[in-house]
């Protein structure tokens, strides 16, 4: 649409000292010609728009030009204050709820209706995770380094690292930055540390590249089980893994396929169901699920 394409160049020229008409047209997938139009429709909008022609020239704004809220809709407004509110669910300080009702001040007239949008990124361990990411968000903002005592699979470890980002991924929280035992870009989860301090030490900031949250990357599947569910744990299915993952057999039992990344979190997921679950394949989880089966009776059996 025409209107969100004057947006969307208003708000590139507001960003950037000076840009060029075939960069716009590139951007927004236009003519040039279409670009001329669009800002010849800004100008006479009353927003003071000046091109320079010949090398180093371009489109730009004139300096010392503000604008107030001109860009933001309704609608706008409503998804930052969303936003703000999931972050303030996980804020272990006031500065969020503070900058929503600054914002409020200034858009009493702006924001009207219900919030249509509820965001909350807390989670049942709330009361630990809140100082961990006000620790890491100083940590970061000050280039400090952090020291802390890491669970993982493969051991405990101390760990040091230079905090780069945050990040909300699969329900959970994790802090990435580089690991000065592994000399390598690291991605820990919260919930598995603990004793988490800010060293005085400070850093200089790498080069960061952009960590690959992709399902494949992080959870790379080499394990292919197909199991039979009773119908009644069809629920659980479409809640975890969507309606298109299992096929309804004649006896009304559902046939599951999916490819797993580690064996032993399948088996512990698979444990999960009884003996509403038959694995078909493959035969190493099956006799290792009968395996742990048989040391569960001969514990109880012992009392």
């Amino acid at each position: 649409m025409k209107t969100d394409r004057l947006i969307g160049i208003l708000s590139v020229l507001l960003q950037q000292e000076k840009c060029t008409a075939p960069e716009l047209a590139e951007k927004f997938e236009v003519s040039r010609r279409t670009i001329n139009r669009d800002i010849e429709t800004l100008c006479r909008a009353g927003i003071p728009i000046r091109t320079t022609q010949g090398a180093g020239g371009g489109i730009s704004i004139m300096e010392g030009y503000r604008m107030d809220r001109t860009l933001l809709t309704s609608k706008d407004m409503k998804m930052i204050m969303a936003g703000l509110r999931s972050l303030d669910s996980v804020s272990g300080s006031s500065y969020y709820g503070q900058l929503m009702e600054k914002l409020k001040v200034g858009a009493s007239d702006f924001v009207s209706g219900r919030d249509s949008v509820l965001i909350d990124l807390s989670s049942w361990y709330k009361e630990s995770l809140l100082p961990k990411i006000s620790l890491i968000q100083d940590a970061v903002e000050e280039r400090k380094k952090i020291v802390f005592h890491y669970f993982a699979p493969g051991g405990d470890s101390i760990r040091v690292i230079e905090p780069y980002y945050l990040i909300f991924k699969w329900s959970s929280w994790y802090v990435w930055g580089w690991c000065m035992k592994r000399e390598d870009f690291r991605l820990f989860k919260l919930n598995r540390l603990e004793d988490l301090k800010k060293m005085e030490e400070e850093f200089e900031p790498r080069q960061v590249p952009l960590p690959d949250l992709s399902n494949e990357r992080i959870f790379p599947a080499n394990i292919r089980v197909k199991v039979l569910f009773e119908p009644e744990m069809k629920w659980r299915l479409i809640e975890e893994f969507g309606p298109q993952c299992f096929e309804k057999q004649e006896d009304g039992r559902l046939l599951f396929q999916m490819d797993y990344t580690d064996e032993d979190t399948l088996l512990g997921w698979l444990l999960t169901f009884g003996a509403k679950a038959e694995v078909l394949e493959p035969k190493t989880v099956k006799e290792k699920l009968l395996e742990t089966a048989e040391k569960v009776i001969a514990f109880y059996k012992k009392e």
